[in-house]
């Protein structure tokens, strides 16, 4: 699943009211009394939830092997496992 700007804006703000053209933070518009975020952010959590999306495999075999174990789960190998 590809993060997208709007998955990084929603991710800062979950009730953030917006639309932009093409990809082009640039062309934002906030609505509704959205206090606008600024492009480095955006950008900066867009890559933060890139880097967690990445890492997901290695969390998942992580916690199969820590399950199989018996041992205890990290809160994020427990938030893969039930798909949070």
């Amino acid at each position: 699943m590809a993060i997208t700007y709007s998955k990084a804006i929603l991710a800062i703000n979950s009730n953030a009211e917006f639309d932009y053209i093409n990809d082009d933070l640039n062309t934002i518009n906030w609505h509704d009394g959205t206090s606008p975020i600024s492009i480095s952010d955006i950008e900066a959590k867009k890559t933060e939830l890139e880097a967690i999306e990445a890492n997901i495999p290695n969390v998942k075999a992580s916690a199969k092997a820590k399950l199989i174990a018996g041992e205890a789960l990290t809160e994020d190998e427990a938030n893969v496992m039930i798909g949070g």
